[in-house]
């Protein structure tokens, strides 16, 4: 009797060559309807399915891991997965792999790219000459940025993608001081030339705060007002992170009375965002539209990873990146 194929539910198409991986072992659905994927159609897919590959903004929350009586494996596109229900997996003994490292580069490099962007006013200058509002030369006074020599980087979160920031940065002749649950080893530090201090240290004395936590409970909207009292009035802030560590009221009243100087952020609270967005409606802002991942050879190896993951998941294997 020939064996039936266990079910596959991806709820957004991935390249060729991962989703044909897939289809050699499993009956693949594929959602490509409305991103995300309504609630309700997740909910009727996944009843039946024995894996997921999902996305950071597919809410994979208990109701939805009831209602997946067959659910042995979730694998997620991303290097986050606040968005899925840890307990409520464990609970069923769903294994969950995600996909880090693969990802480091890329927003480190993003990371840079915005704080050179804030600091020599990049796309202010773009908008500017797009709208025709560039009508004389400017002088020695007029349109000026700031340099990168000199300044303190403070780095909230030493992970990967924040020590991997600290290398870029250090050969523009940033000093770097940074914080993080662990300390980092005395030998690491110096290779980085990182100096770790205090969070409230790290607050007053960066110029330009990166953020590179995780997102949990204990980070949600720790980026707020009280944060943004304690910064310079010259300092920058970018989030390469998650949306939800910043509060995002607290960031636009700050920008709008100039408590900071500027802010450049690839995540938000709510994605996506548009132009009637608070933020989206101030120059001293630059936005990317959620990237850090997004080059081609990367998202070809995060879609790899989460293939192997699934694949190793449901074989009874260890995956390559799995969340204890």
């Amino acid at each position: 009797m020939r064996k039936v194929k266990e079910k596959i539910l991806l709820t957004r198409k991935l390249h060729d060559f991962a989703v044909g991986e897939l289809k050699k072992r499993y009956r693949v659905i594929i959602h490509t309807g409305r991103i995300p994927m309504p609630r309700k159609e997740l909910m009727s897919k996944i009843r039946d399915a024995h894996g997921l590959v999902c996305f950071p903004y597919d809410s994979i929350d208990e109701q939805v891991i009831k209602s997946a009586k067959n659910l042995r494996v979730i694998s997620t596109y991303s290097v986050g997965y606040d968005h899925i229900d840890l307990d409520a997996a464990g609970r069923r003994r769903i294994k969950i792999g995600y996909t880090p490292d693969v990802l480091t580069d890329a927003t480190a490099d993003l990371t840079m790219t915005l704080i050179l962007d804030l600091l020599r006013r990049a796309t202010e200058g773009d908008r500017l000459i797009r709208a025709g509002k560039w009508s004389v030369i400017f002088g020695a006074h007029d349109y000026v940025g700031v340099d990168m020599q000199g300044k303190t980087l403070g780095i909230f979160g030493m992970g990967r993608i924040g020590q991997t920031v600290a290398r870029r940065a250090g050969p523009f002749g940033m000093r770097i001081i940074y914080n993080s649950r662990r300390r980092l080893g005395r030998k690491l530090e110096a290779e980085l030339g990182a100096k770790y201090v205090s969070f409230e240290r790290l607050v007053r004395d960066s110029d330009i705060l990166s953020v590179h936590v995780p997102y949990r409970s204990k980070t949600h909207q720790i980026i707020n007002k009280g944060v943004f009292k304690k910064m310079k009035r010259t300092a920058f802030l970018v989030n390469t992170a998650r949306g939800k560590i910043v509060n995002e009221g607290d960031l636009v009243a700050a920008l709008k009375t100039k408590r900071i100087a500027g802010a450049a952020l690839d995540v938000f609270d709510s994605e996506p965002v548009g132009r009637d967005h608070p933020l989206a409606r101030l120059e001293n802002v630059v936005l990317t539209p959620h990237i850090g991942s997004s080059t081609d050879e990367t998202r070809k190896k995060m879609a790899d990873l989460a293939v192997q993951n699934l694949i190793r998941g449901l074989g009874g294997k260890k995956m390559l990146h799995s969340v204890s």
